[in-house]
């Protein structure tokens, strides 16, 4: 089983990654203590970028890869808010929700379209890039939170041609149409076609 390193604190997001990647013999673990990233970046794959480094740099048990993700969702009605600032766009999770659905009070159906973004990046332990690659999920905010799945955004973030939010799929159906799946699978079949 390769192991790499997923520059995440998230625990949430490395059990929802490896229920994809464990069949084909990748397996995610957290980085060592220390990791603290500073997201500075101005577009999603920089701040992949300097995630992916962060946990390189504080690597002690010998791992050689290290895999970072940032993602966001992008409203039109906003300008493509809340974008990077996705996860710190209020203080805690219900309080983004509340904040977005406020934002966009004023917006007509036809103006609710939104699309999660999401980037990875793949470096070695010099910090250099194997590969990278970004998937797209697109879809409309909701008036009202549905659904119990998921995290972030989920319960409000209608998928295209599905009729449901991201958190009323279940992990099956949300790997195959969500952005990290998207991103993830393209990741997957090149690590698996790769030398790593």
């Amino acid at each position: 089983m390769l192991k790499i390193v997923l520059a995440t604190s998230n625990e949430h997001k490395i059990r929802e990654i490896n229920t994809v990647s464990i069949p084909f013999g990748i397996e995610f673990v957290l980085p060592d203590e220390g990791f603290n990233p500073i997201e500075d970046g101005s577009t999603f794959e920089e701040n992949s970028y300097a995630k992916a480094l962060a946990a390189a740099q504080c690597e002690k048990s010998g791992r050689n890869y290290f895999m970072a993700d940032d993602s966001g969702l992008c409203v039109d009605f906003l300008n493509g808010a809340p974008g990077l600032k996705s996860a710190r766009y209020a203080p805690c999770t219900q309080e983004r929700i509340e904040k977005l659905l406020c934002a966009l009070k004023d917006a007509r159906e036809n103006e609710r379209s939104a699309r999660f973004i999401c980037s990875l990046v793949l470096i070695d332990k010099t910090g250099s890039i194997l590969n990278k690659t970004t998937g797209i999920c697109k879809g409309k905010i909701g008036h009202t939170q549905c659904g119990k799945g998921g995290f972030g955004y989920d319960p409000v973030f209608i998928v295209d041609g599905k009729n449901k939010t991201m958190a009323e799929l279940d992990e099956n159906e949300k790997n195959l149409v969500s952005h990290r799946g998207r991103a993830l699978m393209d990741m997957l079949m090149w690590i698996k076609c790769s030398d790593l």
